[in-house]
C-alpha cells in the first residue's frame, strides 16, 4: 500500500446533495396532502386533553426531576 497522497481528494458533495434530495422526496411522499390541517388537528387534540401537573412531558415534572438530580448530586458532594 502506498502512502496517502494529499492531492487526491474525494468530493462527496454531489452524493450528499443527491441523498438530501432523495430524503426530501421520501418525506414529501409520506406526508399527508393537507399536512397543515393534520398538524393543527393534532395540536388542538393535545391541548384539549386534560393533563395532570406531573404528566409525562409536563414542565413541572421536568423541573422536579432536574431538581431531584441536582439535590442528590449536591448532597453526595457535601458528604
Amino acid at each position: 500500500m502506498t502512502g496517502f497522497d494529499s492531492d487526491e481528494r474525494v468530493d462527496i458533495r454531489g452524493r450528499i446533495r443527491a441523498h438530501g434530495a432523495r430524503q426530501l422526496m421520501i418525506a414529501r411522499m409520506s406526508a399527508p396532502a393537507d399536512w397543515q390541517g393534520a398538524l393543527r388537528g393534532a395540536i388542538a387534540e393535545q391541548r384539549r386533553a386534560p393533563r395532570s401537573l406531573l404528566a409525562s412531558g409536563s414542565d413541572l415534572r421536568l423541573f422536579l426531576e432536574s431538581f431531584a438530580i441536582f439535590f442528590t448530586a449536591t448532597m453526595m458532594f457535601l458528604l
